[in-house]
């Protein structure tokens, strides 16, 4: 059987794996997304921080912008005093929550050899 490759030529980067690792690489991001999912509901920066644990607060900042930036989550601010800001999932970052569901089943199996 002949595995199916998806148009690797010169540059991986111009591909849809290029495309969606620059969406989802680095340390924390799907980390982020994944903890957006699971609350169901927008959350608080504070609450998000707890949940991830050992983060900092520049990383998570710099990772919740990076996210918004590329219209994978929301970011809504209220004005008031203290400020509030709530995050949550797009459709385009829930569509991703598959791919995620996927890495997290492979990892369960791999688990539990």
């Amino acid at each position: 059987m002949e595995k199916e490759h998806y148009g690797f030529k010169n540059n991986i980067k111009e591909t849809g794996f290029g495309f969606t690792l620059s969406l989802i690489g680095g340390k924390y991001k799907m980390t982020v997304l994944y903890a957006l999912y699971i609350s169901n509901n927008p959350i608080r920066y504070n609450q998000l921080k707890r949940m991830l644990g050992d983060i900092s607060f520049k990383t998570l900042t710099n990772t919740l912008k990076e996210l918004e930036n590329d219209q994978l989550i929301n970011r809504k601010e209220y004005p008031q005093v203290p400020p509030k800001v709530e995050y949550s999932l797009t459709e385009k970052g829930l569509s991703l929550i598959p791919v995620l569901d996927a890495i997290c089943y492979w990892g369960e199996e791999q688990l539990e050899k």
